[in-house]
């Protein structure tokens, strides 16, 4: 953000009462952090799509080529 814009964010906010400016604190704090876990979740997502590429082609070869058996989502709980 530019510090214009922040500028008239802080000058919005100070034409409030102080407890509705702390309410707006309290709801940008949640707000951004929701924001920073939203990019780490794309940026872990981003670091491991060339993988995620290569085992669904794996997948799709091995499935062709009938070497794949059907999940069976019991297993998965017995582990």
């Amino acid at each position: 953000m530019s510090s214009e814009a922040i500028a008239t964010v802080v000058k919005m906010m100070g034409t409030l009462p102080d407890a509705t400016q702390n309410q707006i604190v309290e709801h940008l704090q949640s707000y951004v952090a929701d924001l920073q876990d939203e990019l780490s979740w794309d940026e872990a997502f981003a670091k491991t799509q060339d993988n995620l590429i290569q085992k669904a082609r794996l997948a799709k070869q091995q499935i062709k080529e009938g070497l794949a058996q059907p999940l069976n989502h019991d297993d998965l709980w017995s582990r």
